[in-house]
């Protein structure tokens, strides 16, 4: 099992608010995540600004593509970002098209599972070529009260690579979380605020990377 990759998600309402982290942070940060509040505040100049400041780090737009896929995935790749998230509940011709965008641009896609998402739509994802998937507990969960990762979670995960997938864990993740993950083939973690809204998110990434070392190799 490869070691996971470590993800910043930078969602936040502004550049400055979003730059200041990642100058600190970035050094322990493997995937660089233009958010989608960001992207919607900023536009593609927050990608164009994050690409030429970080030019050696992977860039995802995370503009969850619901339509217009192959107009909106061309400017996120025209601005410099690797990866585009295409919702769920997009229709497979949004999917299909977004995924020959990426391959005229040697760029890749991730499908982002939202309530409602079916094993058959994820067997439809694989054909056309996808092989990212992203997996959450939603914020509204969160708030809710429903902290922790279950048995149902990790065995989509596993199901998920066993289809061909590289997946994504994302929600809330905080430090304590990532040893329930032991075993488990997850391709990336998506740290936000425990990263960007640390009192040292230079030191928070080193740890969040540290503990991701300790349980995977």
């Amino acid at each position: 099992m490869n070691l996971p990759k470590l993800q910043i998600a930078l969602d936040t309402f502004d550049l400055p608010s979003a730059l200041s982290p990642l100058q600190k942070a970035h050094q322990s940060i493997d995937v660089i995540e233009v958010g989608t509040v960001l992207c919607l505040s900023e536009g593609m100049h927050a990608v164009r600004i994050i690409r030429s400041l970080y030019p050696d780090k992977i860039i995802l737009a995370d503009v969850r593509i619901a339509e217009a896929g192959s107009i909106i995935s061309k400017m996120a790749f025209e601005a410099g970002a690797d990866w585009v998230s295409v919702v769920s509940g997009a229709s497979m011709t949004t999917a299909e098209v977004v995924f020959k965008e990426a391959q005229k641009w040697k760029r890749d896609v991730q499908i982002e599972l939202s309530e409602g998402w079916t094993w058959e739509k994820a067997k439809q994802w694989r054909d056309i070529g996808i092989e990212q998937a992203i997996i959450h507990r939603s914020r509204d969960k969160e708030v809710s009260g429903e902290l922790s990762w279950g048995e149902a979670d990790f065995e989509n995960i596993c199901k998920l690579a066993d289809m061909g997938y590289k997946v994504t864990v994302t929600g809330g993740v905080n430090l304590e979380d990532i040893k329930c993950f032991q075993g488990i083939p997850v391709y990336i973690f998506i740290v936000g605020r425990g990263i960007r809204s640390a009192a040292d998110p230079s030191i928070s990434a080193s740890q969040f990377q540290n503990e991701i070392k300790k349980i995977f190799s």
